[in-house]
């Protein structure tokens, strides 16, 4: 009969934890900041491994899907990006990974994001404030001098 209780309350909990993940992807650090508190650390072990061998959990596609919505909604320094899926509690591995696998695309996208940033605020700033601003949110100097040399 104890057994029963366990599994009823182990499916309750993994049913909620699912909830959480399939209502905005998580990473796993994510879900363990939530439910530390809510759920005991070994069941909550048991939750994880299981939402991951069935693919609801998994960091490295949560860092393609993060990457791909940031290409497609902002612009962004590849240093902004790293430090939001820092902040998400991605390994600095895991990252360099996925960076290295897409290293060109990353750059083009970077390089697009100065040329966007220098034509909004060239009619505001000087080119040197610009390069400062552009160096500030984290954009690599090879590519600022680049596409400052493409567009003057």
């Amino acid at each position: 009969m104890e057994n029963l209780d366990y599994l009823e309350e182990y499916d309750k909990l993994k049913t909620k934890v699912l909830k959480y993940v399939l209502y905005k992807k998580r990473t796993e650090k994510e879900i363990r900041q939530k439910f530390s508190n809510q759920i005991e650390e070994e069941i909550l072990d048991d939750i994880i491994d299981e939402l991951k061998e069935n693919g609801y959990i998994s960091d490295e596609n949560y860092i393609e899907r993060a990457v791909n919505e940031f290409v497609a909604l902002r612009n962004m320094s590849l240093k902004e990006m790293r430090y939001k899926l820092l902040s998400k509690g991605l390994s600095n591995d895991m990252i360099d990974d996925y960076f290295s696998k897409h290293y060109e695309e990353l750059e083009i996208f970077e390089k697009q994001s100065i040329r966007n940033i220098f034509y909004k605020k060239q009619g505001q700033m000087e080119v040197d404030e610009i390069t400062t601003f552009l160096n500030k949110k984290g954009y690599s100097i090879e590519n600022i001098k680049e596409v400052l040399s493409e567009v003057e």
